[in-house]
């Protein structure tokens, strides 16, 4: 059964089929021909299982409220305010474009809305501008990982929800890594820009940095809120996705920039990303679980115990594993479909569930900027108009500085376990 399933995966993830439709025939495939008395009925019954669950809502409810935020002209707003903070350093626009990503990150919760709503604004800008096409898509697409780091995260809920893990303080483990991210990624685009001689805009006054911080607030306030009240117990990660709706929607309305005609146009699309979303994790769910019962993740805890008794040296391994599979598998489904895997090894080892969830997290949004399935890479190209060859060697030296950020935080686990220890006492 284990055999059919793999190849049958593998075979259709190579041929080009959605991977939430490979997941799904697949997992059809292996109960069909792998001579099991389990009903096919089994893979829409898992498939149901895995979004019927009340955090899962929050997933939908942060999708429709970046919309609306997007919509309602905020990221606008956050790119003045960046560009006022840090565009007179050399390389400015790729700094306006990280730190942006760093701010939209508290909105959205989602990678590929970041690398849509602001690649679309700065790609097209960076090159006018001088930068080169394949430079301004390396920062929009590895700066874009940063949004599900941040909180809040949509990742982070899937994984708190299958895993029984607390989603605060995996928001919360978050923030550090992802602020050193931003960091380390503004300092390569600065070595690039120094080397191929980009310029910096003027340096804005005390006075043009308070109007832009001014025509933003309304953008910071909501991760504000939305952390707030979850760290203080006001409400839910879900009701917070409720509350998140809520303010974009009375925001856009009372700046005037929203308008009621949109709010179809808007559900309408945020509708269709949820759909797509929760397509995957339901397949995802059903592959896992077949996984699951053909004793997948025993063989790998074993292979793994065979391999190397130090625990640091299985986790890297770990992370060098979901980084090749990055290439070739979507990060959501892939975590979804190792989590059940991964579980017995985090019991073997002791290691903070927060700190491996929160790692393993980070290098598989690395794989949505490698080629040739990363996400993110595909749509910053086609927002630049070039070949993903063309921005593959680009991206590296990002790539290369996100896994640097990773490492530490292996090495270093009180980067990220830092907040929720203070916070939650996990």
């Amino acid at each position: 059964m284990l055999s059919i399933l793999l190849i049958t995966f593998l075979v259709l993830l190579f041929l080009g089929c959605p991977i939430a439709v490979g997941m799904c025939f697949s997992s059809f495939a292996a109960l069909f021909a792998g001579n099991t008395t389990v009903p096919l009925t089994v893979v829409p019954q898992r498939m149901f299982v895995t979004i019927d669950s009340f955090s899962m809502m929050a997933i939908p409810l942060f999708i429709l409220a970046g919309e609306l935020m997007n919509s309602a002209g905020i990221t606008r707003r956050i790119v003045n305010f960046c560009s006022a903070l840090v565009g007179h350093i050399r390389g400015g626009l790729a700094h306006v474009n990280i730190l942006a990503s760093m701010l939209f990150a508290g909105i959205s919760g989602a990678a590929a809305a970041d690398s849509a709503s602001l690649g679309s604004m700065l790609i097209p800008a960076m090159i006018e501008d001088g930068y080169d096409a394949d430079f301004s898509v390396a920062v929009t697409a590895t700066s874009s990982t940063i949004g599900p780091i941040i909180p809040p995260s949509i990742m982070m809920i899937i994984y708190g929800s299958m895993a029984g893990v607390s989603i605060g303080a995996l928001f919360m483990g978050g923030v550090i890594p992802g602020i050193m991210i931003g960091i380390t990624l503004m300092g390569v685009a600065y070595v690039i820009s120094c080397r191929r001689g980009y310029k910096a805009e003027a340096k804005k006054s005390l006075r043009e940095i308070l109007v832009a911080f001014r025509q933003s607030l309304v953008a910071l306030v909501m991760p504000v809120i939305v952390l707030g009240g979850i760290l203080f117990g006001v409400f839910t990660t879900t009701e917070a996705g409720c509350i998140a709706v809520v303010y974009a929607l009375i925001a856009g309305l009372l700046m005037k920039e929203l308008h009621l005609k949109d709010l179809f146009r808007i559900f309408l699309s945020a509708a269709l990303t949820t759909a797509s979303t929760m397509f995957v994790l339901a397949s995802a769910q059903a592959l896992g679980w077949i996984l699951a019962r053909a004793q997948f993740p025993q063989m790998v805890v074993n292979t793994l115990l065979g391999v190397s008794g130090n625990g640091t040296v299985i986790f890297l391994l770990i992370l060098l594993f979901l980084f090749f599979l990055g290439f070739f598998m979507d990060g959501t489904a892939a975590m979804i479909i190792l989590i059940p895997v991964f579980l017995p090894v985090i019991a073997q080892y002791g290691w903070h569930p927060v700190q491996f969830a929160d790692c393993i997290i980070m290098m598989l949004l690395v794989g949505a900027v490698t080629p040739p399935v990363g996400v993110l890479l595909f749509i910053c190209c086609g927002i630049a108009k070039i070949s993903i060859a063309q921005a593959a060697r680009a991206v590296w030296p990002f790539v290369m500085g996100e896994i640097a950020v990773i490492l530490l935080c292996v090495f270093i686990p009180q980067l990220i376990t830092f907040l929720p220890n203070m916070l939650y006492g996990v």
